[in-house]
């Protein structure tokens, strides 16, 4: 599985960006796809995770309700749109996948095998 990762940038607070994860290499029925994000100095922590098959989709609590986490199965593609953003949400932002257990909704980092390359994003005041 390749993951690759895009639309980082540089935004204001309060503005908004979309992430995309194109994903490649076999088929993802069976996966969910999640989000990370790590900070300098912090350690990677979970954003928001979507299930490929069923749309079932799970955040942080710390995004709820900005972040929205979908999918286009006919591109093989995973999106991040992040709304009302602030300072705390710059980091680095990584898409994960891996073949889970039905009903599983993994947030720990080590519970991902694929990852993309990270794309930045950085908020400004």
């Amino acid at each position: 599985v390749q993951l690759q990762a895009s639309g980082g940038g540089l935004v204001q607070a309060g503005g908004s960006l979309r992430l995309s994860c194109a994903a490649s290499g076999r088929t993802f029925s069976s996966y969910i796809m999640g989000w990370f994000r790590q900070a300098p100095g912090k350690e990677r922590e979970f954003v928001a995770g979507i299930k490929w098959t069923c749309d079932y989709t799970y955040y942080a609590d710390s995004v709820k309700g900005r972040f929205t986490i979908s999918r286009d199965s006919a591109k093989n593609t995973v999106y991040l749109q992040m709304n009302s953003l602030k300072l705390e949400d710059t980091a680095v932002y990584y898409c994960a996948s891996n073949i889970v257990p039905r009903g599983a909704t993994p947030r720990l980092h080590y519970e991902y095998d694929y990852w993309g390359q990270g794309t930045q994003v950085t908020v400004s005041s």
